[in-house]
């Protein structure tokens, strides 16, 4: 009798919810393991486990080409990168290996852009400080805060992400301007393009939800913030290393910078020996925008089943 494929699953927003998933599995034929992990693995924890396994579903583990070969040389045939960002997942020497892949995109954009709006009200607002000083020092602060109405924000990324936010953006009434080399324009959608940097010196507000390339990589650092708005409020929900933290510490102290609002960061977890800690109007999250009930559902089962398929014909 065969034995059933044996699954690693190492994202964290489907681990969160692993019970409900194991029904699928066996329905599936497959043998869950489910990983001990906050948020990523290391590569020579990977290079240890994988061998063992036929199929790995990965969050934001380093699937670096070491990490792979390792597996292949096991008994590791198939992959799937659960969610939109894919810069962890060596997918061309996944190819050389014979290894079966896959991604599962354009899954999140409303999760991900509900989160993005979220983080510029709570910025223009100041909520995030108010909350923290009436439950740490029983204060009552009062902060005046600013419209959105009439704001220019310049929104890096339209993808799947991006234009969900740009909607969500107009219906605030901000004025909307686009840094992508590949913008489309979108029915409904009333935006101007841009290239980046230019134009930056008219941003009250930036954010980013673009994907990490070589093009990508610190787009945002010293050089460039030089031509940020004075008092810019920087929203971040693509990847960390979109922006140098260099860039923003040193913007912060100058005022150049008013606040951020960063889900995800160049290290994860967030150091606590940052910098960026000491402003009280920054707000932080803990790189879990897509983690709805409602989504992390969906995309799991989604995952299961082309993991599946893939391993039923190798």
């Amino acid at each position: 009798m065969t034995a059933s494929p044996k699954i690693l699953v190492t994202c964290p927003p489907m681990l969160g919810m692993i019970e409900s998933f194991r029904a699928d599995f066996a329905a599936k034929g497959l043998e869950l393991t489910a990983a001990q992990v906050t948020q990523t693995m290391s590569e020579q924890e990977l290079i240890d486990l994988l061998p063992g396994f036929d199929g790995w579903i990965i969050g934001d583990d380093p699937a670096s080409s070491r990490v792979l070969e390792a597996g292949a040389c096991g008994k590791l045939r198939a992959i799937v990168k659960w969610g939109v960002g894919v810069d962890n997942v060596d997918f061309v020497a996944a190819k050389r290996l014979g290894l079966k892949s896959a991604n599962t995109p354009g899954v999140f954009g409303k999760e991900v852009a509900d989160l993005a709006m979220h983080y510029v009200s709570g910025l223009a607002r100041h909520s995030f400080r108010i909350d923290r000083e009436i439950r740490s020092d029983f204060a009552w602060p009062k902060p005046a805060g600013i419209s959105l109405a009439g704001k220019n924000v310049g929104l890096v990324g339209f993808g799947d992400i991006g234009r969900n936010t740009a909607k969500r953006l107009l219906a605030a009434e901000m004025n909307l301007f686009v840094y992508d080399p590949y913008y489309q324009h979108q029915e409904c959608i009333d935006a101007m393009q841009m290239v980046w940097p230019e134009g930056l010196g008219k941003m009250d507000f930036v954010v980013f939800t673009a994907p990490l390339t070589p093009e990508t990589h610190h787009m945002l650092n010293v050089n460039t913030a030089k031509q940020l708005k004075d008092g810019v409020r920087i929203v971040n929900v693509g990847r960390g290393p979109l922006i140098q933290e260099a860039a923003l510490v040193e913007g912060l102290a100058s005022g150049k910078i008013h606040s951020v609002a960063l889900d995800v960061f160049e290290t994860e977890p967030f150091s606590p020996a940052s910098q960026l800690r000491q402003y009280p109007d920054n707000i932080f999250g803990s790189h879990n925008a897509s983690n709805t009930i409602d989504a992390v559902a969906r995309v799991s089962k989604q995952t299961i089943a082309i993991i599946a398929e893939m391993l039923s014909d190798v």
